[in-house]
């Protein structure tokens, strides 16, 4: 029934109202581009009332959509209790989610009315701040955050993924953001401190920072500042709000759904209530700051009342469209004035006896339909949209296993062919989550941690000393293993051997301002480096943006892959130290390569040499194999020193691929030299295929330095088949316990190592200790030599550039400047390093004379047994002669 009589009274209002509703109802529908300026409308008479219950009626009429409006009775806030209480109810009324759009997210109004309510009189003046910028962050991590409250599903979904991460990183790095917010320094956060110390009242930029502006207006500190300049600040800081609610965003749909401007009816305006004061205040302030805002102001006031003394007299609401017309012509001259009416539109809301009653033109108020593209059902079909190819993206790019947790380090990380590849430099993400890698863990773990320690005291020394950063690229993933198979463990040999020189430097004297620092990134090739390439590009970007990486350490496997990796390395122009790659000719994919053991035909001449020399043998059977049948072609490593042995043993050297499942009976008892030329992965399938001889074995069974992985596996060699004796190359020996032991008197260098590896807050295990079980690793020294070298030539260009009294600048030392460095002090004298001298060819970057050994086991499965050394080639000592030698009766010396 009441509906019935509303649409009675709807067909029964007079002319000049229904023009207005009509002129109101052209008003607040926005226009599909660009803004339209709105006027305070005043209606000033009896009919007022009539105008404001229309109006009322109108825009409560049930529907889907609504325009947002707020209706307030200014007889209801008196002029003394000032304006906030009367914008405090407008804001409570357009935050409602009550209009079928979204509600309004109010961040600046809400900030500047808590802080006004704070008091700091009984706090210290020294600690004001402090105090305030704690409850400040407080405040903001209230329950209830305002922005995330009063969101629906269909706030375009865009605006809430934003806001859900933006408060997830809130949460977690709580301190770093909101200082960095306060600062407003960053485009992303702050937004709204940044606009208080933007905006003219108060004079902001006299307090320097935003905790110094806000403490102007608490409640005790407050009275020193001009009271109508707050008020305009809290008007103003309203109108930002509605105007930000307008902002037509790309990624945000929100701004362009709302179709109309939000409505103030304002009734009963007198000149002794807050409402003549928001008229006042909002003439002034669209004046003083020249901002457009979206709020359209209706306001009725009894006969007699003035907005502004001497304003412009009312306009007959007959002729509402002629009075619209000549104010917006007046406007641009009334604001350059700043007039106190120029932006008021006085209507004469009088009884006209001309004024008949009849059929209004504008029967209902209702917002425009959105536009197509932003409308809810659209959004969300973009937005599972852009999901599903996000998921499809991140599934290529990360995936269980390659999802690395948050951290402030550097994490780049592919998922490739079902292998995690990139780098990691901190606790963020690990490599390798198969079974049985605990140790492979551990040791980046370990690396990790002395990351963190290692930044600390580079801070501590006021950024003195040297700071460096060496990738580590191998193979951390792609291996089959066993459930309980411990694998990759030259991998960790070689990050063990880094870690011990990261931390030798770490641990140095605080004084010692010449001594480097070191930072690790691990990288992940993949399996058989198929991916460098890829973790190469993902490097490039990390060279680019940290200027202390200088180089690139380990790449483990001989193979095309590696050379591409190689090539591209040199395009970056970053130096790589190979600790253990041999393939002959690896140094023409790069002008910056170094390799720390002698090349395959160093290898060759050692086997060569012992057949003929030792054994008097000079006919030869060599197996090779190359890992998951790749071609030859692609394994460098094989394919070089089987080209090599061959070339040296002349015509009665065979060479042959080994399969796994072929036969080796008719090797049982072969008088010659029976030589495993593949690698370490069949190995175990070789002597399983020779276990049929342990009653006749082969007399002179000997394996290349590949299979030195295997041995230092002591899980496989447990469980090897059989029981054979196997001799194999060593590019390692001096850094066998015992001879580290019997050198550590006259060898600073080794000495220094054999300390280090002790340690029992280094290495996972000591070594050298306890019957020297479990052993060095020779890899954990190639390493070590490698990463020290370049760590001296870091030094010596620090020392030259003599910045030990002013902060490092890693700009200063470039990559290839360290590259040359090393060459340069090689050239003087070759390096002392524990695995022996090493002198680089100037040519090639292959060592000269560098030590090769053949070790012997008496038995492949007994793990207890440290290997004996029965031939080499190379100095131990830089003085040593030339040349091979069978070598001495094994060194004793105190090994526990």
């Amino acid at each position: 029934m009441e509906a019935g009589a509303d649409r009675g009274r709807d067909r029964l209002v007079s002319r000049g109202v229904a023009e207005l509703l009509a002129l109101v109802g052209r008003l607040l529908r926005r226009p599909r581009r660009g803004e339209h300026d709105l006027p305070v409308v005043v209606a000033v008479g009896a009919t007022g009332s009539e105008v404001h219950a229309g109006l009322l009626r109108r825009l409560r009429r049930p529907a889907r959509r609504r325009v947002p409006h707020v209706d307030i009775d200014a007889a209801e806030f008196p002029e003394g209790a000032g304006i906030r209480p009367l914008l405090d109810a407008m804001h409570h009324q357009l935050a409602l989610d009550a209009f079928g759009g979204e509600p309004f997210i109010f961040r600046h109004y809400p900030l500047a009315r808590w802080l006004m309510d704070q008091r700091l009189a009984d706090v210290e003046v020294a600690e004001r701040r402090a105090r305030l910028t704690q409850m400040l962050r407080d405040w903001r991590r209230r329950p209830a955050t305002e922005n995330l409250s009063g969101a629906s599903d269909a706030e375009t979904m865009f605006a809430t993924a934003y806001r859900l991460l933006l408060w997830l990183v809130l949460r977690a790095v709580p301190d770093v953001v909101f200082r960095a917010a306060l600062s407003g320094r960053l485009p992303v956060i702050g937004g709204r401190y940044r606009w208080f110390m933007r905006q003219q009242y108060l004079a902001p930029r006299q307090s320097g920072t935003f905790i110094g502006f806000a403490e102007r207006l608490t409640t005790d500190l407050r009275t020193g500042e001009q009271p109508e300049q707050v008020r305009k600040l809290l008007v103003h800081a309203f109108l930002e709000d509605l105007r930000a609610g307008h902002l037509r965003r790309v990624w945000s749909p929100n701004g362009w759904q709302r179709t109309a401007y939000p409505v103030l009816l304002l009734r009963d305006v007198a000149p002794d209530n807050a409402g003549h004061a928001l008229l006042r205040l909002v003439n002034d302030v669209r004046n003083e700051t020249g901002r457009w805002d979206p709020l359209l102001i209706v306001a009725t006031a009894a006969e007699g009342y003035t907005p502004v003394p001497g304003a412009a007299a009312p306009v007959r609401l007959t002729e509402v469209d002629i009075g619209l017309d000549e104010w917006r012509d007046a406007l641009p001259e009334q604001r350059r004035l700043r007039r106190a009416d120029a932006w008021i539109l006085p209507l004469a809301a009088t009884t006209d006896p001309d004024d008949r009653y009849g059929q209004p033109t504008a029967a209902d108020l209702a917002p425009p339909a959105p536009p197509w593209w932003a409308r809810r059902t659209v959004a969300a079909a973009v937005v599972l949209a852009l999901l599903a190819g996000g998921l499809f993206w991140a599934g290529g790019r990360w995936g269980p296993g390659c999802l690395p947790h948050p951290g402030q380090g550097e994490i780049s990380l592919r998922l490739i062919d079902g292998e995690c590849v990139g780098y990691s430099d901190n606790l963020g993400y690990v490599f390798n989550h198969d079974p049985g890698q605990e140790a492979l863990r551990g040791v980046q773990e370990r690396i990790f941690r002395q990351n963190e320690e290692v930044m600390q005291v580079w801070r501590s020394s006021q950024r003195r000393r040297p700071l460096m950063t060496l990738v580590y690229l191998g193979i951390m993933t792609g291996q089959r293993t066993g459930p309980r198979e411990v694998s990759y463990v030259s991998e960790r040999e070689e990050l063990e051997g880094m870690a011990v020189a990261q931390y030798a430097r770490m641990k140095a004297s605080a004084s010692t301002d010449g001594q480097a620092l070191l930072r690790i990134v691990v990288a992940n090739g993949g399996k058989q480096m198929r991916h460098a390439e890829r973790t190469v590009e993902l490097l490039a970007g990390l060279a680019r943006r940290d200027p202390t990486v200088v180089g690139v350490v380990g790449l483990v496997e001989s193979r095309t892959t590696t050379a591409r990796a190689l090539r591209r390395l040199n395009e970056v122009g970053l130096p790589a130290v190979a600790p253990t790659l041999s393939a002959d000719g690896l140094h023409r994919n790069s002008r910056l390569y170094l390799q720390m053991v002698a090349p395959n035909t160093d290898q060759a001449e050692l086997v060569s040499a012992y057949a003929t020399r030792v054994l008097g043998l000079s006919e030869a059977h060599i197996y090779y194999t190359t890992g998951d049948n790749s071609p030859l072609a692609d394994d460098l490593y094989v394919n070089t020193l089987v080209t090599g042995l061959t070339d040296r043993l002349g015509e009665r050297a065979t060479a042959r691929a080994f399969r796994v499942g072929d036969s080796l009976g008719h090797e049982c008892g072969y008088p010659g030299l029976l030589f495993f030329a593949g690698r370490y992965s069949e190995f175990d399938e070789f002597l399983e295929a020779l276990r049929g001889c342990r009653n006749n074995p082969p007399l002179h069974l000997v394996a290349d330095d590949s299979v030195n992985r295997y041995l230092a596996n002591h899980q496989l060699r447990a469980n090897a088949p059989g029981n054979l004796p196997v001799t194999y190359v060593s590019k390692a020996a001096l850094a066998m316990c015992t001879r580290l032991a019997a050198d550590a008197v006259a060898d600073e260098s080794r000495r220094r190592f054999l300390d280090l590896i002790r340690r029992d807050d280094l290495l996972g295990e000591r070594r050298c200790v306890d019957g020297s079980v479990p052993p060095v690793g020779e890899r954990v020294a190639l390493a070590y030599d490698a990463t020290m070298m370049l760590i001296a030539a870091v030094e010596q260009l620090a020392a030259r550039l003599n910045v030990g009294s002013q902060p490092w600048d890693a700009r200063a030392v470039s990559p290839v400047a360290v590259f040359t460095e090393v060459l340069r002090q090689n050239a003087a004298a070759a390096y002392p390093g524990v695995t022996g001298p090493t002198r680089f060819s100037a040519d090639t970057g292959e060592p000269v004379q560098k030590r090769l050994s053949l070790m012997y086991v008496a038995s492949v499965p007994q793990v207890d047994q440290e290997p004996q050394e029965v031939f080499y080639c190379g100095r131990a000592q830089p003085d040593d002669p030339p040349g091979c030698h069978p070598a001495p009766a094994a060194p004793t010396g105190d090994t526990g």
